[in-house]
């Protein structure tokens, strides 16, 4: 097995790393404090991992494969245009729940092998995304007590 080329790795690694770090600066700089503790725990951590895969990309001590081929990349982009939309429009203009369970379903209802002729397919991926939701909810509302972004619907 060939190894991915390091400057794909550095350069993906770099990306993620400013993500994390971008989104835990996000966090730490916003108020009220006590809603944000659970998100800057979270993306504290994930800075902090995405900095050290960063690293480790960076002095070449990472072991990858082959990295990913252009056939899985066209399986992938619905799913990253999905996210997309999601984080930069959906989750605000939406609200968590509602656009959460939108784009939920959307990524069900493309990547399930089931029919998409067959109505109790559909059922099937209501089910789901209902299932998936309650345990959102009860997670985020009710154990964590998580500010999450309203706005239409809730």
């Amino acid at each position: 097995m060939t190894d991915l080329p390091r400057n794909q790795h550095i350069i993906a690694s770099g990306l993620i790393a400013g993500v994390g770090v971008s989104i835990a600066y996000i966090s730490f700089t916003q108020e009220p404090a006590d809603a944000f503790v659970f998100p800057r725990l979270i993306s504290s951590v994930f800075a902090v991992l995405a900095l050290w895969t960063f690293g480790k990309a960076v002095l070449g001590k990472t072991k990858v494969g082959n990295g990913i081929s252009g056939d899985a990349m066209k399986k992938m982009l619905p799913g990253l245009i999905v996210a997309i939309i999601y984080i930069y429009w959906a989750a605000k203009g939406l609200g968590f729940y509602t656009a959460t369970a939108i784009a939920f379903f959307v990524l069900v209802s493309l990547y399930d092998p089931a029919p998409h002729t067959e109505f109790k397919t559909w059922l099937k991926r209501i089910a789901i995304t209902a299932g998936f939701m309650a345990v959102m909810y009860g997670l985020f509302a009710g154990l964590l007590n998580v500010f999450t972004p309203r706005e239409i619907f809730f």
